[in-house]
């Protein structure tokens, strides 16, 4: 029986219907690969720019062990690399930096700790939805801000408790710069403890646990890869940071943990010498980059340990 028009039309379409019909799948694949192509590019771009910033880092470095033993540059307390008497010793430099991190870190891991389990167990909706942009604005003022709020309003305030503080100290810098990485800790905490599965709280309160217990006992140590995370973040900002310990902190090289003190932090003295006008290829020049190779191996050996927790911690639900 022969078959209608409209049938025979859509069994066998027209000629010219095939043909257009591949030619938007052959455009909409073309399409595909210059897409995928473009995000390879984008990632080859950072590898690349990664291999490049630490290949001159090495290479500046190499040329400045050449002149300065190694063994020098870990243990000599003393660092004045633009003095005529010169010394190179990399520890009045961490010493600075370390005191200024764990300042930091002891104000940002517990009050973003705490804030996270709030806003995560116990914040209503609407409170939660109001906070959490105020928390994150805090990431995006310019750290110079901070910087000056540390110098001309979180020094005299300490100066009101220890009258002798000076006017460039590392504990006005660790404290502003703790309130500066709690935006990191707790935003990542609390998406770490909402993403723990509702049953496991409804369990505990079936048990006849309380909302602190649950959130202390339950819901936290399921979290512990993201807490984890968060705080290695937090520990790698502050290392990392510049404005405000060059700003408050002082820029004085001296060996020294007490954070009632001034010190420089290698953020600090990078930024002091750059600033500089010294001649390519001296030893003060080659000092920026010895100095910057010892900051990305710290932040290095951070982030491995964070990875390292996180695949011991993490919990698969």
């Amino acid at each position: 029986m022969p078959l209608k028009h409209s049938s025979q039309q859509w069994i066998n379409p027209p000629a010219d219907h095939r043909v257009g019909v591949r030619a938007i799948k052959r455009r909409r694949h073309l399409a595909e690969r210059g897409i995928e192509s473009l995000l390879l590019l984008a990632a080859l771009v950072s590898v690349f720019t990664t291999i490049a910033i630490v290949a001159i880092l090495v290479w500046e470095s190499i040329l400045f062990f050449r002149t300065v033993p190694l063994f020098d540059f870990l243990t000599d307390r003393q660092w004045t690399p633009l003095f005529d008497d010169a010394h190179f010793g990399i520890v009045a430099l961490l010493s600075g930096t370390l005191t200024t991190t764990v300042v930091a870190l002891l104000v940002a891991i517990p009050l973003g700790t705490v804030l996270a389990i709030y806003l995560s167990e116990f914040a209503p909706f609407r409170v939660r939805e109001l906070a959490k942009p105020f928390l994150e604005m805090l990431g995006g003022i310019p750290t110079i801000i901070y910087g000056y709020f540390a110098l001309l309003f979180v020094t005299p305030l300490l100066q009101r408790i220890y009258p002798d503080l000076p006017g460039f100290n590392m504990l006005s810098a660790g404290l502003v710069m703790g309130i500066m990485i709690v935006p990191y800790v707790s935003s990542l905490s609390e998406d770490a403890m909402r993403a723990v599965p509702m049953n496991m709280r409804e369990a505990s309160y079936a048990l006849g646990a309380t909302r602190l217990q649950t959130a202390l006992f339950v819901v936290t140590p399921a979290a512990l890869s993201g807490l984890a995370s968060s705080y290695i973040l937090g520990i790698s900002r502050a290392v990392g940071e510049t404005m405000v310990v060059a700003i408050a902190a002082g820029m004085q090289p001296s060996f020294t943990f007490n954070p009632l003190e001034p010190a420089a932090t290698i953020t600090a003295y990078i930024v002091q010498v750059a600033l500089g006008d010294l001649p390519h290829g001296s030893i003060g020049y080659q000092t920026i980059f010895a100095a910057g190779l010892t900051l990305l191996l710290i932040t290095l050996l951070f982030n491995i340990l964070g990875h390292v927790l996180r695949k011991h911690f993490r919990e698969a639900y």
